[in-house]
This record gives C-alpha cells, structure tokens and sequence, in this order.
C-alpha cells in the first residue's frame, strides 16, 4: 500500500490496517515531498507502537529496505524514496497466562516449537481473549523458568507470534523467543525461504497427481470470515503447490506445498477447483461419518459416528534457517487420531492408488501414529 492510504491524523500509519496472514505485515511508503529525515526518526512518525530502539533494531535485521536496497538507521530520506517495512503486529491488549496443555516439540533460549492440537486458537483475538495458544505459553514461561516470549506485539497479545494456523489446522507451528529470533524468522516467512508441507485429506479423487494453483486470493465479497478466488484489485497473489499421496476414489490425500501464505489459501485453492477439504463445512466439505467411509456390512454400531468434523488439514512439517545457530532445522509433527483413523479406514476398505509423484517429501508412514 502506499504512504497515503494507511496514515491517520497525524501521520502515523493506523494499525487497524495491518492483518497478518502467515507472519508479519508488509508496508510499502512512498514519500511524497523532500523531508531530508533520518530513516529511524521517520519510522518512528508513521509506526508508533514501536520504540526507535526496536525500529533501528528493525532496520539492521534488515527488515527495511529503502529503493529495494538496505539502509541504515541514519540514512537520509528524500522526495520519491520508497520504504518498505516488515512490520510486527500493532499494540492492543495485555496478555494474561493459563494453564494449557501444549505440545512443545523443541525449545530452546530463541525459539519453541511445537505440535498444535485442534480447536485452540494462536493468540487473543476479538472474540477470544483466553484459552489460546499465547496464553498458555505465557503460563508455560511463567512457570517452567524457559524465558519467555519476543516482546515484539506484546502489547497487541501477540508476543512471539511469528505466523499462525487456523483454529481447527493442526500441526508445526514455531514462536520466537527473543526480538532477534522473531525479527530473523519473521523475514524468513516474509521472503518465502521457510519450508512448509501440509498434508490435507480432500473430498473427490484430485486429478491431476500434482499441480500448481495459481489463483488470487481475497475477501469473500458478501460473506463474513470467508474467503474467495478475486479476480478484481483486492485478490493476492496466491500460489499452492500439491501432490497426491494416496487416492481413495472418493478422497484423496495430498501434500501441499505453499507458496505464499494467505488466509485460508489451501482450502479456498482446493474448493475452487472442486475437492475442499473433507470435514470443512465453510468452504464445500462436510463432516464425515462412519458411513461415508464405510459399507453397511462392513461396521456395525453407531453410523452417524462423526470421524472428522474439521477441516483435514494438518501442518506436517516446517523446516527454517535457525535465526541465530544459522544451521538448517526441520520439525515434523505427526498426524492427529482423527485423520489418522480416517485414513486406516480409507486402506481398509480399499482400493487405493498410491502414485509416484516427483517432489513428494513427506513419508507418510513416518507421520502416521502406532497402530495406524
């Protein structure tokens, strides 16, 4: 966006604007008169949540750039220049700690990662100040003397929060630890370098075996907290790559690799082309039953059993540059009960394809639970 359009009264850049979609915000300033300003005191004019510290802090992890070359905190600003910012989340809240279980994979004095379960929320939004993700770890810090979180969003109930997952997605996720790390990981997601694989389990038999989807993203036009496929000025550029792991005929299993990382991007890219997510009622899917799996000779008991009844979406694996070590690290979660049982169902009652697709990184019987 340019200079004119997210500054308030006063010149600052209103931070009701800025949504974060997987990792931080990007801006775009152009300048449009000859201040003859330092970068840093300019930044600190139209960013006013963060401190001149955490700007320069900013500028030399270069987060900034200045006419698509890196500045210092000292260098002058002119009419025509052009910044471009990653930016933390705004300020807002204060963040209060509970007691949750949470499945820490990895931690240590930068960073955590760990396996998020469904149903829990990343951070306090409108409608959920507690009982996320954010919360409990501000419990897990408080009371396991492991730190704590990035003060970068701190005041916006965000502290650490690098990118984040659907309510009901689950899987890898990681948070920072310390401003340095968040800055790093955060320009790593914002560059496109982290690795990420999904594996989603969809409605139809997806042909063909793998595919790019190149579709731009927006606003659903008339429904509220959805999104949609927008060929007008508000549609992000959106790119999805997927390969089959296993047909089904009447599901299918995909790895999906991502591109860019917009706000619900695999399922709005799967439905659009007609195989939404199995268990995802808001984008086509439905939630599965016993009986849409199953014959009615081959199980017994209670047919209307719900086996999935969220989206079968699950972030398998995530691999990044170790903001501060520098060492190449990958994290890989296994497969939640409910999409591992669908898919025992799917082999027993058969047939299933299993193509070879090229790229493919995923190993499935790596991330299937025992018994599977």
């Amino acid at each position: 966006m340019s200079d004119e359009s997210p500054i308030a009264p006063g010149g600052a850049i209103d931070p009701s604007r800025f949504e974060s979609d997987d990792g931080p915000a990007e801006v775009s300033l152009t300048l449009q008169r000859d201040l003859n300003k330092r970068l840093d005191r300019y930044l600190c004019d139209r960013i006013p949540w963060l401190s001149r510290t955490s700007l320069q802090r900013l500028i030399r992890e270069d987060a900034v750039t200045v006419n698509g070359r890196p500045p210092k905190p000292s260098t002058r600003l002119r009419l025509g220049d052009q910044v471009r910012v990653v930016l933390p989340p705004p300020p807002e809240k204060t963040l209060p700690a509970e007691e949750i279980p949470l499945d820490i994979m990895y931690e240590d004095d930068d960073l955590l990662v760990l396996n998020k379960q469904d149903d829990i929320i990343v951070h306090p939004a409108r409608g959920n100040q507690s009982g996320t993700i954010i919360n409990g770890l501000a419990w897990h810090f408080r009371h396991q003397g492991a730190g704590q979180l990035s003060e970068v969003g701190a005041e916006q109930a965000r502290p650490g929060v690098v990118h984040r997952l659907d309510r009901h997605t689950t899987g890898v996720m990681v948070v920072a630890k310390t401003e340095t790390a968040h800055w790093r990981i955060g320009k790593q997601f914002q560059d496109r370098t982290t690795r990420k694989r999904y594996i989603a389990l969809v409605h139809g038999n997806v042909e063909p075996i793998a595919d790019v989807i190149d579709l731009p993203l927006g606003l659903h036009p008339t429904i509220r907290h959805r999104c949609a496929v927008r060929w007008d000025d508000t549609g992000k550029e959106s790119t999805t790559l997927y390969r089959v792991i296993e047909q089904y005929g009447d599901f299918t299993l995909v790895e999906v690799e991502l591109r860019t990382g917009r706000t619900h991007q695999i399922r709005v890219h799967l439905s659009h082309l007609g195989w939404p997510l199995a268990g995802d009622d808001l984008y086509g899917g439905r939630h599965v039953e016993v009986r849409d799996v199953l014959p009615a000779d081959w199980s017994a008991g209670d047919r209307r059993h719900v086996l999935l009844g969220r989206q079968g979406l699950h972030a398998t694996l995530l691999g990044f540059t170790h903001p501060i070590t520098q060492e190449e690290v990958t994290f890989t979660a296994p497969l939640p009960e409910d999409l591992a049982s669908m898919i025992r169902l799917l082999r027993q009652r058969g047939p299933v394809d299993c193509p070879d697709v090229p790229g493919r990184v995923i190993d499935l019987e790596s991330v299937l639970p025992a018994g599977s």
